[in-house]
């Protein structure tokens, strides 16, 4: 018992010392990257320790469990000599066992972890001193450890190399924000909002350009007069113009030029020099993805691209008002129809247009139809039967039910949506 009553001490110390790995390391794999690196910007040196270990958090975890095995395993081994004596045979090494595990699992493990779950921001600041001294001592270990992981892995076909991450920064980004919009703490527009400026890069401008089938363009060879009438029927304040067939596009009318050239020719249109206030148009490729584009319209300063396919027939035009639509949702002016081509019937269901953009549709309904292969309503219905349906067929995929209510041609132009029941999905 004597021999117990001095080993306490020592025991309970050695269980402390664990706690606190256990609680780095819940709160250093918890902490959020983001809240570090805005302290660290504003001078907090223990913010600035956090984003150092998270940086390289494979050495600093496994620096930190090789020391909270050690300090397990030695209280546990005091532990058992002491029983060991206490109560001779077997029953001492069991009772040393339970005992251990009550500790360990209390005190050493749960105890510290909730803590640091709670409070992992402040944890992992308090505690980024001490754990930046163990992965320094440990470092040569664990990256050691870590070769021979690697080289085992190797043997059971998984290659993974010595500076891998394994944590992709939006993918976190993505996941922290459908995280908190499920708990309540996002609004659904700002979570689409967010999910839009992740999404640039992953996209592309044949994905939120005008087909070239609904571009208004006006013919070239009219008169000043025929073609100011046609823009300004058009809505827009920019037009593409052709000449001979619609797809050879010679030049692009603003209005604003436009109005320009009535001012100076005091008011006669016919007497407009069009040739001299039509722009030059610009093509791009249909690969650029949207963060390129964007990039490209601010560097240009303009706001308006034709888009062309690998041998430069024209597919569509896309504006910078069409990628910031993907971040910011439809933007609506005095002209526009709040989300064109949708309407909602009596009956619950939704009456939707062919060439609505499958995006558009989720955003205004919260649905959460695949966008990945097409990128119209249309599109996703072809391509789920695989076939050009008939108008009065019915399909039901994604938990909807889709019905075909006009098709022209080889084009379906017109659907009924309304949610499918499980005896639709059977």
């Amino acid at each position: 018992m004597g021999a117990l009553m001095a080993l306490a001490p020592i025991v309970f110390g050695l269980l402390a010392a664990s706690a606190l790995f256990s609680a780095a390391e819940t709160a250093m794999t918890g902490a959020s990257r983001a809240r570090m690196h805005q302290l660290d910007r504003e001078g907090d040196r223990a913010a600035r320790r956090v984003t150092r270990l998270i940086s390289d958090r494979e050495t600093m975890i496994g620096a930190v469990l090789l020391g909270n095995n050690i300090f397990n395993i030695l209280a546990t081994e005091l532990a058992s000599s002491v029983f060991a004596k206490a109560i001779p045979g077997a029953w001492g090494v069991a009772a040393a066992t339970a005992v251990m595990t009550v500790l360990i699992l209390v005190f050493a493990e749960i105890l510290p972890k909730t803590l640091a779950i709670l409070r992992s921001d402040d944890v992992a600041r308090v505690l980024s001193g001490p754990t930046e001294i163990v992965v320094r001592v440990f470092g040569p270990i664990i990256f050691a450890v870590q070769w021979v992981v690697r080289k085992t892995l190797t043997l059971f076909g998984v290659h993974l190399g010595m500076s891998m991450d394994v944590l992709a920064a939006h993918e976190e980004i993505r996941g922290a924000v459908e995280y908190h919009h499920s708990e309540g703490l996002v609004e659904t527009h700002d979570r689409w909002m967010l999910g839009g400026v992740l999404d640039l890069a992953e996209m592309d401008v044949s994905q939120v350009m005008v087909h070239r089938n609904a571009i208004a363009s006006i013919d070239a060879d009219q008169t000043p007069r025929e073609i100011l009438a046609e823009a300004l029927a058009s809505g827009h304040s920019r037009a593409p113009l052709y000449s001979d067939e619609q797809e050879n596009i010679v030049g692009v009318l603003h209005n604003k030029d436009m109005l320009a050239a009535i001012a100076e020719a005091n008011g006669d249109i016919d007497a407009i020099d069009m040739a001299a206030i039509v722009r030059e148009p610009w093509f791009i490729p249909e690969t650029t993805s949207l963060k390129d584009q964007l990039s490209a319209f601010l560097k240009r300063r303009s706001h308006f691209a034709l888009v062309v396919d690998e041998y430069g027939a024209l597919q569509g035009l896309v504006t910078l008002e069409d990628i910031l639509e993907e971040i910011v949702g439809e933007i609506e002016d005095e002209h526009d129809v709040a989300m064109p081509g949708v309407r909602a019937a009596e009956d619950g269901s939704v009456v939707v247009d062919g060439s609505v953009a499958i995006r558009d549709l989720n955003r205004a309904l919260n649905w959460d139809l695949p966008d990945e292969e097409a990128v119209t309503v249309a599109g996703l219905l072809i391509y789920e039967a695989r076939r050009i349906p008939d108008a009065g067929q019915t399909f039901t995929f994604h938990r909807q039910r889709f019905l075909v209510l006009e098709r022209k041609i080889n084009r379906v132009t017109k659907l009924q949506i309304w949610p499918a029941t499980a005896r639709d999905e059977s």
